[in-house]
């Protein structure tokens, strides 16, 4: 089990109105007790217990800590349903990122806070190859991870061609590419984000339409790829008004 310490995380997972409980409650000030009220109007169970034990299960714990099932924590929904559903719905709209190999759970929540301010459809990533601390990830992206949609797929090559075939166009972030602001990022759009380290994977960049990149005038390498995210989907979100 996980358990959830942050109080926009767990604030966020309850109101998601996905499984989670029970709320452990030790010694709790005001902000843990509006959100002990907020459990309790959604029918969360508490469990009173001693700040000793508290501290044991979640060292990093304010007061209170909801304990959440990691396995189902980081997959909501395949990326077959999700093409299925844009069908259903006639979309002609949607917007994708795809991490590839991100290893740092705070890079990969405060990924996950811009993606639910810019309004992606889908986070889609490679099974069992990424990072799954839930409780850095839900804490890092202010309890983004609660509502921003999460696939895994053991192929990532194979689901960008199954996005391309539907009508994606997919671009992969590299500080070399294109200026963002030069493509057309209307329609069916699907970013790639690369690890830290080495960016995008060989067979990955081999498959983008194109690569884009942000102009930037700094004298250090790059910027981080959590700051990279926003700045680009900042740039969709502008160009879809």
């Amino acid at each position: 089990m996980t358990y959830l310490t942050g109080f926009h995380a767990i604030e966020e997972r309850i109101k998601s109105g996905r499984l989670c409980g029970p709320l452990l409650v030790a010694k709790a000030g005001p902000r843990a007790r509006e959100i002990v009220n907020l459990a309790v109007n959604n029918k969360i169970r508490l469990e009173r217990t001693g700040t000793f034990d508290l501290d044991g299960l979640a060292p990093d714990n304010r007061g209170i800590a909801l304990q959440v099932d990691d396995s189902e924590n980081s997959q909501d929904i395949s990326l077959e349903n999700f093409l299925e559903e844009l069908s259903q719905q006639n979309r002609s709209d949607a917007l994708v990122v795809i991490i590839d190999e991100i290893t740092d759970p705070h890079n990969y929540g405060a990924i996950l806070r811009c993606c639910d301010q810019f309004g992606v459809d889908l986070v889609l990533s490679r099974s069992r190859r990424n990072a799954k601390h839930a409780e850095v990830i839900s804490k890092t992206s202010a309890g983004a991870a609660s509502w921003v949609a999460q696939a895994e797929t053991a192929n990532l090559v194979r689901a960008m061609e199954d996005l391309k075939e539907c009508g994606f166009w997919i671009y992969g972030a590299d500080m070399e590419g294109e200026p963002v602001y030069t493509k057309d990022l209307s329609g069916r759009v699907a970013i790639i984000l690369g690890s830290e380290g080495s960016g995008i994977s060989r067979l990955l960049r081999e498959n983008c339409d194109a690569m884009i990149g942000i102009p930037s005038s700094g004298r250090v390498d790059s910027l981080n790829v959590s700051v990279a995210a926003g700045i680009l989907l900042y740039e969709v979100r502008r160009q879809r008004g």
